[in-house]
């Protein structure tokens, strides 16, 4: 199956009014995101060490996200679920949802990671200042995403040129 139609698959009718399928396509979206993305060498130098997607504050996903990812693996790096109240550039995630909470706001946890080589995520809840480097979103009923190439740069991550051609607005 091409690019395009694995992507358009995972963005079909993910409705407002679905909610657990809109979940699934999103905590989806969370690992699919990982092959189109290259961390600094730095980052995952151990050819089997996990790649973590960490879910900071407020985990709209719960158990979905732990079966979407069930068995899942970027090249030979297994993906690991790690929810945390509180991240920074220390924490070891790759991929970081943003949710926020009362313990750090999206933008207290976003200014922590920024410039650091985490794939910053966001949805619907993020304020527009407070977006990460891929914000989630419903267009039309389905899951769509927008990307920040210029913040995903400067974090010293680089995004394949197929996924940028899939996003509804890249910033640069």
């Amino acid at each position: 199956m091409g690019l395009a139609a694995v992507w358009l698959a995972m963005a079909a009718d993910a409705r407002a009014q679905e909610p657990t399928l809109e979940l699934a396509v999103k905590a989806t979206y969370l690992y699919k995101l990982a092959p189109f993305v290259t961390w600094p060498a730095t980052v995952l130098g151990d050819p089997t060490a996990p790649l973590a997607i960490c879910v900071q504050g407020v985990d709209p996903f719960g158990a979905i996200l732990d079966r979407a990812v069930a068995g899942q693996g970027v090249g030979s790096h297994p993906i690991q679920v790690r929810r945390l109240a509180r991240i920074d550039a220390h924490s070891g995630c790759q991929i970081a949802f943003v949710g926020g909470s009362p313990a750090q706001s999206a933008a207290q946890a976003l200014a922590q990671v920024d410039e650091a080589a985490v794939l910053t995520v966001t949805g619907e809840a993020a304020t527009p200042r407070d977006h990460g480097i891929v914000h989630l979103r419903l267009v039309g009923g389905k899951v769509r995403f927008s990307i920040d190439a210029s913040q995903a740069e400067e974090s010293g991550l680089a995004i394949s040129s197929k996924l940028l051609a899939l996003a509804v607005q890249v910033k640069r």
